[in-house]
Formats: structure tokens, C-alpha cells, sequence
């Protein structure tokens, strides 16, 4: 299993813009390449996707977290190159994407072998958990339910040990105890403390990052 981050507020390879938003890409065995989110613009985007080397022809699934435009800019820039895609968005995602197969999200399922939504949590947004060797690893957008109750969702396919992705305003720092791997991005207002607390386990996030789960 492998994540990248494709964008965020940070860089951490040279040659990639930095945007508010954030997108990563999950590649998992017997799996196609999952895009999970989109950041805020498809220039960026496909930028990014270029320098580091991805092919949007190449992505099996689209998942967004949730309806804000920092999260889904840059899917219109993925579908005029991409016509194959699978699309998972959350129920409260108004519109439609015209001869496109779209899973509008309610309640947790399987997206393929060893990924899962949480379910679109408090009607507002998705997570996915990961299920790795080293137990579950979740990705989360803006956390907007709550770190601690994506955390909890996760936990019915095993113990999660590490999460990556937008914390927002969440400062509930003890639910952290115990993960491995903590990795603040994107809207996380409190990443200095989170880096404090937890220096051992704490990662920068940043465009380019690349993480082997």
C-alpha cells in the first residue's frame, strides 16, 4: 500500500506547486488507483500529477471527502481526461456528473479490496480506511464530524495505527495516543502541537509525500 500526497498547502519535492486543498492517491495491490479528492484547481492537479509521475488515464476511483471547493476543484480537470473512473462523493454533494458512474455515499462499504468508507459521517463528509499489514491507516479531508469520530468509524475493520490528511480546528490531542504514524495536512490548525506532542510519530506533510503503509 502507498500514499501519495498529490496537493496540499506544502510542498516537500521541488518542482511542485503548493495550493489550498488537498488530494492524495492510494495504491493498493489487486486494486485499481484510487484519486481520494482534488484539491482546489485542475492546474495544480495535473501539474503535480505530471511532475510526479502519474497518469489520470491511469486512476480506477475517484472518492471525495465532501462538497467544498478545496476538495473538488480540480475534478472537472480529471474527468475531461479521464472517462472511466469510478466516482464515490458523499450524498450531500449536490449535482451531477452526466454519463459518469456515481456511489453516492450514505453509510460506510467497501470501495475495493482493502479500502472502505467510513460513510459520509454527521451528513457532511467521508473518510477511507485502509486496511495494511500494520493495521488500518485512514485518510481523512478536513475532519469536519471529528478526528475522534473518524477514527472510531474506522476502528469496525481493525485498529487503526495511523492517520494522514486535514485535522481542521481539532485539538483533542490525547485521541492521538497510541498511532504510529500521525500525519497533519492541508486546514490543521494545530500542527505545531500536534508536531510537539508527538514528535516520534509525527510526519510533514507536503506535496510529493510519499508514504508505504
Amino acid at each position: 500500500m502507498k500514499v501519495t500526497i498529490v496537493y496540499d498547502n506544502e510542498v516537500s519535492k521541488e518542482g511542485l506547486e503548493a495550493g489550498w486543498g488537498f488530494s492524495s492517491l492510494i495504491e493498493a495491490k489487486n486494486a485499481p488507483a484510487i484519486l481520494f479528492d482534488t484539491g482546489a484547481d485542475s492546474p495544480k492537479l495535473l501539474h503535480n500529477m505530471k511532475e510526479l509521475g502519474i497518469e489520470p488515464k491511469g486512476i480506477g476511483i475517484i472518492v471525495i471527502s465532501h462538497a467544498h471547493g478545496d476538495h473538488t476543484g480540480g475534478l472537472s480537470g480529471i474527468l475531461e481526461i479521464n472517462k472511466d473512473a469510478e466516482i464515490y462523493v458523499p450524498a450531500s454533494l449536490r449535482g451531477t456528473i452526466p454519463g459518469r458512474r456515481v456511489t453516492r455515499v450514505t453509510g460506510s462499504l467497501q470501495i475495493s479490496e482493502e479500502v472502505f468508507s467510513t460513510g459520509e459521517l454527521k451528513g457532511i463528509e467521508q473518510s477511507l480506511a485502509l486496511k495494511t499489514n500494520k493495521g488500518i491507516l485512514v485518510i481523512v479531508g478536513c475532519s469536519h464530524p471529528g478526528v475522534g469520530e473518524i477514527i472510531d468509524a474506522a476502528s469496525r475493520w481493525g485498529k487503526v495505527y495511523g492517520i494522514i490528511g486535514g485535522f481542521h480546528g481539532f485539538r483533542d490531542f490525547d485521541r492521538l495516543a497510541g498511532l504510529s504514524l500521525i500525519c497533519p495536512c492541508h486546514c490543521t490548525q494545530y500542527k505545531s502541537e500536534i508536531k510537539r506532542l508527538f514528535a516520534d510519530e509525527c510526519l510533514e506533510c507536503g506535496a510529493g509525500l510519499v508514504i508505504e503503509a
